[in-house]
């Protein structure tokens, strides 16, 4: 509520428009009184408003499911409206360093949450909204393309100083009582960093270290992008090619992001994994063995490093033409027309043996098990990754967005 109204001032400044939206997740039975008092605060100040309602499923961890489904539920509200203001506090900041910090988080983690991000939900096109999933105004929509940014004007601000504009401004506001439940993480980190407050751990200086960790991390994604471009390639496939003697003369700082980066770029992970997963695997791989991880293989051949979509993880998955595959690809005929009774699946092993003397040769054994195929039945009619069966095309997007590389994933996630 008080960005609202700090916003609203804004737009005479600036000349912007506003567009406000409110998810009420349904998780408490004040949440629909509390976004209909939001839409009468926005009457009173002229600008258009939309409340956006979510259904938990009852399943899995809660906040990490209502944090994806707020984000997804606005990229298909948004209509053409690039930037999305979160009112993420000073206070926030330093709790997310704390909690990351008790997960023995490294110089990414402790950089805490970004002023500007990037966020992509839908892959290809987004999704409209129908009439249970929305009430109010939304935006035009002409030509929305995937993914929106994130901003976050009062990162530098403390909640304090938000709660004294409310009150300046005889803004309305609600306190929720879910912030004080100590069943979340985030509350009982809220709780101890009270009580740390006077041993010196304060907003101001978790918050000015997440900045210093934020500046680090900018260097080493800097310096990460630099090997991408001298040691590694690109295979047409979504997988990554790595000079293997490179690879092991690296520091082990960067050897290990280049590492994260390829078993997340591979599989299109939002998250890394494990850092001592990570570096098991990175021990593997420098005596000559490779392995397995997240859902990715590291193949070790002669010179190189082979980083593949784990065969065994992408086995089950099936999909129709028209969804997405394993979260990342669009196959489609080449012709527009789909034909009948065809699915996409990984090669396997049973479509290694149909094509094998048919492809371009271009991959080994272990590399292909995992591409996406088209198959009618026990027969597969096509594997662009192989270049077998031109009638079919096929398209790749990580975390969203259409993949344009190795070094372009590198140098934005």
């Amino acid at each position: 509520m008080a960005m609202l109204y700090l916003t609203h001032n804004w737009t005479r400044i600036y000349g912007v428009r506003l567009w406000v939206v409110t998810v009420d997740h349904g998780l408490r039975p004040e949440s629909a009184a509390e976004a209909a008092m939001v839409a009468e605060e926005c009457a009173i100040l002229g600008w258009p408003h939309a409340t956006l309602r979510w259904h938990w499923s009852g399943t899995g961890n809660v906040q990490d499911a209502a944090r994806r489904a707020r984000l997804s539920l606005i990229d298909r509200w948004r209509g053409d409206v690039r930037h999305v203001l979160f009112a993420h506090t000073r206070d926030d900041q330093a709790e997310t360093v704390l909690m990351r910090l008790a997960r023995g988080a490294g110089v990414d983690g402790l950089s805490g949450m970004r002023p500007v991000r990037d966020i992509a939900p839908h892959a290809r096109a987004v999704p409209r909204m129908t009439s249970a999933d929305v009430t109010g105004d939304a935006p035009h929509r002409h030509r929305a393309q995937p993914g929106f940014k994130v901003v976050r004007p009062c990162l530098e601000m403390g909640r304090d100083e938000l709660r004294h504009y409310l009150r300046v401004l005889k803004g309305r506001w609600v306190d929720d009582p879910s912030n004080e439940n100590s069943d979340f993480e985030r509350v009982r980190v809220r709780k101890l960093l009270g009580l740390l407050r006077q041993e010196g751990f304060d907003t101001h200086h978790l918050s000015e270290t997440a900045r210093r960790m934020a500046r680090a991390r900018d260097g080493l994604t800097a310096r990460l992008v630099e090997v991408v471009r001298r040691l590694g390639r690109d295979a047409p496939q979504g997988q990554v090619i790595l000079d293997r003697d490179g690879f092991a003369a690296l520091d082990a700082e960067t050897r290990w992001r280049l590492l994260t980066a390829g078993l997340r770029y591979v599989t299109g992970s939002e998250y890394r994994p494990r850092a001592g997963a990570t570096e098991a695997l990175e021990m593997q791989i420098l005596s000559g063995k490779g392995g397995t991880l997240h859902g990715a293989e590291v193949l070790v051949e002669k010179d190189h490093l082979r980083l593949v979509r784990e065969a065994a993880s992408v086995a089950q998955i099936e999909a129709p033409l028209s969804q997405l595959w394993d979260g990342q690809w669009h196959l489609a005929p080449a012709s527009g027309v789909v034909p009948e009774n065809v699915v996409v699946r990984a090669l396997g092993q049973d479509g290694w043996r149909q094509i094998r003397d048919l492809h371009d040769g271009a991959l080994p054994f272990r590399a292909a098990l995992s591409l996406p195929s088209v198959w009618s039945g026990t027969q597969v009619l096509a594997c662009p990754g192989l270049g077998f069966g031109a009638e079919f095309t096929a398209e790749r997007h990580v975390l969203g967005r259409t993949d344009t590389g190795f070094e372009a994933f590198c140098l934005s996630h």
